[in-house]
This record gives C-alpha cells, sequence and structure tokens, in this order.
C-alpha cells in the first residue's frame, strides 16, 4: 500500500466521510501508532493501525457497488436546501455512506452506480467506459447534430440545458461512440447514444447547443452494466459484473513504465 492520507483511509474503510474524518481527527478522536493524531496532513502506510474512539479501524480489502434505478423528481445528493426527495430517501439506511458514481439532473431517469468505496468511485467517475442513454429531444435530429455527434464539438456558447447556476459556459464535445435515430419527427425525436464522459449535463447542453431541447433523458447502461430493475429499486453487481470491474482498476492501478 503506498502511503495515503488520513481522511482518505478512514473514509475508505469506515463508513465516514473525509469531511467527518476531518471532524474526528480535530477532535482528538483519532488514534496511530498510541498517539492521538490531531494533523490533518497525516499520512497512513502499510502495517499502520488506526483507531477511532479507541476501537481498530480493519482496514476493507473489499468493495460493494449498487445500482439504483433513479426516479424524474429526486436529487442525486445526500441533502437539500429546498427539502426535495433525493435518491437516499428510497434507500436503506446501511446505504447512505454510499457514493454516487456521477450523477443524473432532478428530470432524468436511469442508471446510478454507488459503491462504499471512494476511490472506486472516483475511478469510474473519470473514466471513458461507456455510457448508454435514451433520448426524446424536441423537433428532428438535424444533419449538423450527426456531424456533432460523429465528430465532436467545440462550442463556445453552451449554455443551453445547463443548470441555472452553472459558471461554465464554453464546452468541448468529445465524439459520440455512437447513436442511433429511433424516431425522427418535426415534432419529437428519439435517439439511443453511447458516450464516453457524461459531465455537466453534457448531453442537454449538446443539443441545446442546437437549439434543441432534451425532453426526456435515461441512462441505461454504464461501463457494461445494464439497467434491468424497476423505478426506485436496486440491487448489487453480479459476479460477472464484479469481475469485469476489478479487470477495469486492475488495469488502470498497473504501473507504467517509462520507455
Amino acid at each position: 500500500m503506498e502511503s495515503t492520507r488520513l481522511n482518505k483511509y478512514i473514509s475508505h474503510n469506515s463508513k465516514y466521510s473525509r469531511r467527518e474524518a476531518d471532524e474526528l481527527i480535530k477532535a482528538g478522536k483519532v488514534k496511530m501508532k498510541g498517539k492521538v493524531i490531531t494533523d490533518l496532513s497525516t499520512q497512513v502506510n502499510q502495517g499502520d493501525k488506526v483507531y477511532i474512539n479507541d476501537r481498530f479501524m480493519h482496514p476493507k480489502n473489499e468493495f460493494t457497488v449498487i445500482v439504483y434505478h433513479k426516479q424524474k423528481g429526486e436529487l442525486v445528493t445526500k441533502k437539500d436546501d429546498r427539502g426535495r426527495k433525493t435518491i437516499y430517501d428510497n434507500l436503506s439506511k446501511r446505504y447512505h455512506h454510499f457514493i454516487p458514481v456521477g450523477r443524473l439532473d432532478y428530470a432524468s431517469e436511469g442508471l446510478i452506480l454507488l459503491t462504499d468505496a471512494p476511490d472506486v468511485a472516483t475511478a469510474l467517475m473519470t473514466s471513458s467506459l461507456e455510457r448508454v442513454y435514451y433520448l426524446k429531444i424536441r423537433g428532428r435530429v438535424t444533419e449538423a447534430m450527426q456531424t456533432g455527434m460523429k465528430e465532436g464539438l467545440q462550442a463556445e456558447f453552451a449554455t443551453k440545458g445547463a443548470h441555472e447556476k452553472s459558471e461554465i459556459v464554453s464546452m468541448d464535445f468529445k465524439p459520440f461512440i455512437g447513436y442511433k435515430i429511433q424516431k425522427d419527427d418535426p415534432n419529437f425525436s428519439k435517439l439511443k447514444v453511447s458516450i464516453s464522459e457524461g459531465k455537466n449535463r453534457e448531453l442537454r447542453r449538446f443539443f441545446g447547443y442546437y437549439d434543441s431541447e432534451v425532453m426526456d433523458l435515461k441512462r441505461v447502461e454504464f461501463g457494461g452494466v445494464s439497467l434491468d430493475i424497476p423505478l426506485g429499486k436496486m440491487r448489487f453487481l453480479t459476479k460477472t459484473e464484479y469481475h469485469s470491474l476489478h479487470t477495469f482498476l486492475q488495469g488502470i492501478r498497473k504501473p507504467h513504465k517509462d520507455g
């Protein structure tokens, strides 16, 4: 094990978030090597034993990932200052410390992965694994849209479809992995699209750039994990899905050799 910052080590191996871990450290409730640790920059090395409230924290060698079918009208956050429903309101308390892998906005539905391992969440969020969506957009699928999906797009102004509080104005859209037009109509069209990112309301901004509104958005796949459960329900990954995930993680964790 490489040295790891103490708050990250605690959050990875317990129910506490990094912020909560910092508070525990500040409060003098964390011990290591027989001493109370109050320095937030402390590093944990191989063989170090960490105690919280004088109880040994067993290192977690495995992690859990669950699939949740997010409903429209739910937020992917722990709490909302406006009192709106979140995915955690619908999940058992045993999963309330799980971290969502990316987001789906309030008006969208579909597959959300959640995990109890922060490093796994980060690896998946920052990966270029395939994300598959079903979309319903206002109007036809234009030639310009298809060119943008095939070749990518550098948009100086990509604010249509963005969250009202977003400060991001320009965006670079990578070429889509693929797309299929399922219905092309003057009133509304339907597509199945595959992309490799999906951040900052990417799809809503992409079609907004072409003056089209995304009326419905549903994510049905992430990195080979498919949505096969009813709205508001969850499941664990299958053995096959866990095997694929472990293979992916091993691949990105291999040290790079020079030359």
